[in-house]
């Protein structure tokens, strides 16, 4: 094996080990199937793993066999997902990476702690929230800096109203849907 290749496996494995370690337990999260049907519990020899995964997943070659048998998965989950990238898939997944380590510490904190509130969140609320986040995303980009503005302009009671607001709507609408429905 030449340098430059080791080298770059060995900077891509430092950087997937980074990715799994942000990523790896929200990825176990977010994952809605239970845990016996996901294999947790069957830990992962490490003889079992091929060169490749061996080589990207060196840096817990040392204690792979503490690891616990979900990590080990979650693990092996995201070196598969890693190789299935596109090279523009990985240099995007790189540049987020660079970006998350030059957030603050309580920034990070305060967008995991968000991003358990949303796992915790039903499926069809999810899926509603990302769908709203789609369309916000196909606004032009003055619409959208438009809203963004306006929204810091608001006072947090003005903001709270705002939601309070949305979501006695969206409960009227359910009950709509719902009456609707019954008298079919």
């Amino acid at each position: 094996m030449n340098k430059t290749y080791s080298k770059q496996c060995k900077s891509s494995a430092w950087l997937l080990v980074g990715l799994l370690l942000l990523a790896g337990p929200l990825l176990a999260q977010a994952d809605d199937a239970p845990p016996s049907s996901r294999g947790i519990g069957q830990g992962i020899a490490w003889q079992s793993l091929s060169r490749d995964e061996q080589a990207l997943l060196a840096p817990f070659a040392e204690r792979w066999d503490q690891l616990p048998p979900g990590r080990q998965q979650s693990l092996r989950k995201g070196i598969k997902r890693w190789a299935e990238m596109t090279p523009e898939q990985r240099a995007r997944v790189k540049q987020r990476f660079a970006r998350w380590r030059e957030l603050p510490a309580d920034k990070r904190q305060k967008l995991r702690r968000r991003f358990a509130q949303f796992m915790a969140l039903p499926p069809a609320e999810r899926q509603r929230l990302r769908e709203r986040f789609r369309q916000f995303r196909r606004l032009p980009p003055e619409r959208r800096e438009a809203l963004r503005a306006r929204w810091q302009q608001l006072s947090p009671a003005q903001r709270r109203a705002v939601i309070e607001r949305r979501q006695i709507r969206r409960q009227i609408r359910r009950e709509i849907r719902r009456e609707i429905r019954r008298q079919r």
